[in-house]
């Protein structure tokens, strides 16, 4: 018994212990923050690549329109281009003394107060919709350009249900990115070239709150619904 006993292995102390274990969780620590930052490496490279894609193809499109009208010119002909499938509607006025039809329409839009923007996809059966309400609202057909500047510059998305300005690109990736679309250059992609995904890009993006013009309107009135 007493040979027993002294053949037993002795306890570790414990602050050997405590040093081991804050080894380990140092080295789990260390892991992980690696994975993170190959992840985020990995991102920024697919980001990249993304985005040159889509300006490559926009400069394809802008280069074969030039190409078309040179063509058209030089055989004495004119060139019409095909008329754009996306518009920028601002409203403009209040409702004040209008129909239910017409407030109904507004709120499809999604412009509920003044000077709020919003991008439509003109189609047949969107086609009417901006000219029932054509006194209250202004439309255009905005070219990349504008398409870019709005949302870099008045972007807010719908994330959790709270409305945040975009500022990075893993804001994107967490709402439209199950969609394919992680960064701000795919958002403006599909916003511009009406894609697939065109709808949940467009619903993620929160209506553009714009600037009164100089010297303000000559008047408003209930400028919410």
């Amino acid at each position: 018994m007493e040979g027993a006993e002294e053949k037993k292995v002795p306890a570790v102390p414990e602050t050997l212990k405590k040093k081991r274990n804050f080894a380990e969780l140092k080295i789990k620590h260390l892991r992980k923050k690696f994975a993170q930052k190959m992840l985020r490496k990995a991102r920024r490279k697919l980001i990249y690549e993304k985005a040159k894609h889509y300006h490559k193809e926009h400069r394809q499109m802008y280069r074969t329109e030039i190409q078309m009208a040179r063509m058209a010119r030089k055989a004495g002909n004119f060139y019409v281009p095909a008329n754009s499938k996306l518009a920028f509607v601002i409203r403009i006025r209040g409702i004040r003394g209008v129909s239910p039809k017409v407030r109904k329409v507004l709120q499809l839009l999604c412009l509920r107060q003044i000077f709020n923007g919003t991008f439509v996809k003109l189609n047949k059966a969107l086609m009417n919709r901006p000219r029932i309400v054509e006194p209250y609202i202004a439309r255009g057909y905005p070219n990349l350009k504008s398409v870019n500047e709005l949302i870099y510059k008045h972007g807010y998305g719908k994330i959790n249900k709270k409305l945040i300005a975009l500022t990075d690109d893993t804001l994107i990736a967490h709402s439209p990115g199950k969609y394919g679309i992680i960064c701000m250059e795919g958002l403006i992609h599909e916003i511009y070239t009406i894609g697939k995904r065109f709808k949940e890009a467009n619903n993620f993006l929160w209506p553009f709150k714009l600037s009164s013009p100089r010297g303000g309107m000559k008047k408003k009135t209930m400028h919410f619904i």
